[in-house]
């Protein structure tokens, strides 16, 4: 890796840290920036998550108030986003290339589509209140994001506003701290066992730091309704990428 490289690398990841935190779509910067400076798909993948270990510590640093008095829920769900990443870590390393291809653009489709339509069923349906929903889509999410995590974070906002009653600022900081905790199981394993580019995950991580610290404050000053807009469209321009 060349110098020019590496410093491309740091660029993509504040704003990979940025678009990230905003928007939930992180990856769909710095993934296409390591495969531009020369990694293979997979090891680009590895690389990509572990250095996306950044956006959520960012992140988080600068809106860690957010989290406080949460107490045994937010330990629980810690602990279920756990259990996703290192089972999206286990699948990447061991199931057949291309495994969720066909079905991840769908998901983010789906997720997209219920973002811009979330006040339509709030206000005729109310709330998805079932105790099991959000458990259950935190592990399945952490899962995808351990594997891939493209778009996670528009799948994760759908979920946390529809099946909650969490502002779009609070499940905002939720969304980066358990993809983070995903995020970061996996970057373990993927240490262990996968083909991690160290240099291309450092200089990707420098800048997401710095990219997810200064995500707070954007989206503190974005109307939460043309944020939610914004991220459901450019979530359906992501599952058309990724469909082709």
């Amino acid at each position: 890796m060349t110098a020019l490289d590496f410093f491309l690398l740091v660029v993509a990841g504040f704003f990979t840290g940025l678009v990230g935190f905003v928007t939930g779509m992180a990856s769909i910067v710095s993934y296409p920036a390591l495969l531009a400076v020369g990694l293979p798909p997979v090891a680009a993948n590895v690389t990509n998550t572990v250095a996306m270990v950044a956006v959520g510590v960012g992140a988080t640093a600068n809106s860690g108030r957010e989290l406080t008095g949460r107490g045994a829920t937010l330990v629980r769900w810690a602990v279920l986003s756990a259990i996703g990443g290192l089972l999206g870590a286990l699948a990447l390393l061991v199931a057949p290339a291309g495994a969720f291809e066909l079905v991840v653009p769908f998901l983010v489709a789906a997720a997209s589509i219920a973002l811009l339509v979330q006040p339509l069923v709030r206000r005729h349906v109310g709330e998805l209140n079932a105790p099991w929903i959000v458990p259950a889509g935190i592990v399945l999410i952490s899962v995808y994001g351990g594997y891939f995590g493209a778009g996670a974070g528009v799948i994760y906002l759908s979920m946390m506003l529809l099946c909650t009653s969490e502002s779009l600022w609070s499940a905002s900081v939720l969304k980066s701290f358990l993809l983070g905790i995903a995020n970061l199981v996996a970057a373990v394993g993927f240490a262990a066992f996968g083909p991690v580019h160290w240099w291309a995950a450092l200089a990707l991580a420098l800048g997401a730091l710095a990219g997810g610290w200064c995500g707070p404050p954007v989206v503190k000053v974005i109307p939460p309704n043309l944020l939610r807009v914004s991220v459901g469209v450019a979530g359906l321009g992501l599952a058309v990428y990724l469909a082709r």
